[in-house]
């Protein structure tokens, strides 16, 4: 009971002159909440405890190259930087996409769009890591992931497979950084494909013998290491233990698309990254907690217009049929979706037809759980050429993590204490409150 309730029972409770205004006062109060119908509490009850509930998974699309703003979520056709991309109308009235994004532009109402991103790093390894952890590199330590911290703060009761999953990785997937190996993403590739290595390939009865061989040898490594004793078992054995546990689950299921019906697949794409997206919904819906998909080659320092065509091709089925589906499977409240690169592309086109690195102004589009819907914040000038000095709207990296981790009800000012003895905010950016739906 809050304070003003409590001061209420006692005003009821006092030898005062109570007056028939006074108790029906009280009432509305919540001292008489006797007065109101149970059936009318429990259901105020239940609609309060909706409002609170909080999305629990991250699926990440994870554009590696980094996309152009100018091919995808920020055309500005008919200028002298919009090159030859034309804009197209979305669901959402005023706001345009490159006409690469036929399907995605028909979920706008579903997302919210930043147009005015901002980083400091334009070396494609330092601005994933930036991208990925929501700080820039340090020599002297390494950051954990964004799905790292979000397995190491929200639980994951009865999974028994991985909690943090990468499919098709480039060479920077998510990393449990100073939180340890154990968040690290587990890998996978295209999901047409059966994971390997599940299905033992000697009886039962020998497989058990190698087990107890195993733990001869891991209690003789113990036992030359007294502080370790106290673990039971090597971080070694607890990873087999694991692996085994996962190769006998049924949730290993959730890696399976081979029953999908075949027009489901078309709908995204039917691609290793359609495939990817699809996949990610499983794993979402079995508790993984983050789910990273990959899709390459967005470098497009030559031919730009073909190379950003080519990958926009395979990106708007999928993007479009991931939110669609997160939708029909009552998943879209539970799950923060993120679509990004390391940065954007210069508004100028080289002596090669290619857009080189810009960090200075570009897209990142969100949506699920705890955002709000139908949004486009922060803007780039008429000609694309960079974010408007006036745009209170431009955002930097470490702010989208501050506000994702928010709205999964993580508190991003917590302070781990790394290995180098040296505390470290989950983030420090601040939260952007205005595409908060929580």
């Amino acid at each position: 009971m809050t304070t003003n309730n409590q001061n209420s029972t006692l005003n009821c409770n006092s030898s005062a002159h109570i007056s028939r205004r006074n108790i029906l006062k009280a009432a509305g109060l919540g001292c008489a909440s006797w007065l109101t119908p149970l059936s009318t509490q429990l259901a105020f009850s239940a609609e309060k405890e909706q409002k609170k509930k909080r999305p629990k998974s991250v699926i990440m699309l994870w554009l590696q190259g980094a996309p152009s703003q100018f091919e995808t979520f920020d055309p500005h056709a008919g200028t002298k930087y919009g090159g030859e991309t034309k804009a197209i109308k979305t669901n959402l009235k005023g706001v345009e996409f490159s006409d690469n994004m036929p399907q995605s532009a028909e979920i706008m109402q579903d997302l919210t769009l930043l147009r005015g991103v901002l980083s400091k790093e334009g070396d494609h390894e330092r601005a994933a890591y930036n991208m990925k952890t929501g700080y820039r590199p340090d020599p002297t330590l390494i950051h954990p992931s964004i799905g790292a911290i979000v397995c190491h703060e929200l639980s994951a009761t009865g999974l028994e497979i991985p909690r943090h999953v990468s499919i098709l990785p480039g060479p920077w997937p998510g990393r449990g950084g100073f939180l340890g190996n154990g968040h690290d993403a587990f890998k996978m590739y295209d999901p047409k494909d059966p994971l390997p290595d599940l299905i033992r390939q000697v009886p039962e009865a020998r497989f058990a013998q190698r087990r107890k061989d195993l733990n001869v040898l891991e209690n003789s490594f113990l036992a030359r290491r007294r502080s370790d004793l106290e673990k039971n078992k090597t971080i070694h054995l607890g990873t087999v233990d694991s692996a085994i546990k996962m190769m006998s689950s049924e949730q290993i299921k959730a890696f399976d698309i081979s029953k999908t019906p075949k027009a489901l697949l078309d709908d995204f794409g039917d691609t290793p990254f359609g495939r990817g997206c699809l996949c990610a919904t499983q794993l979402i819906e079995t508790g993984v907690r983050c789910v990273e998909i990959t899709l390459t080659g967005w470098d497009s320092h030559v031919n730009n217009h073909e190379i950003q065509k080519g990958r926009t091709e395979i990106l708007d089925p999928a993007f479009a049929a991931l939110i669609k589906l997160l939708k029909e499977k009552d998943q879209y409240d539970d799950t923060i979706v993120i679509c990004c690169g390391e940065f954007g592309r210069t508004p100028g086109t080289n002596p090669l037809g290619g857009r080189d690195h810009w960090p200075h102004g570009f897209s990142v589009a969100l949506g699920g759980g705890g955002i709000r819907r139908g949004l486009v914040l922060g803007e780039t000038d008429p000609d694309g050429s960079k974010v408007t000095a006036e745009d209170k709207d431009a955002y930097n990296v470490e702010d989208i993590h501050a506000t994702i981790h928010h709205a999964l009800g993580i508190d991003y000012t917590l302070e781990y204490n790394t290995p180098v003895g040296r505390p470290m905010a989950i983030s420090h950016g601040k939260v952007i409150d205005k595409i908060l739906d929580v």
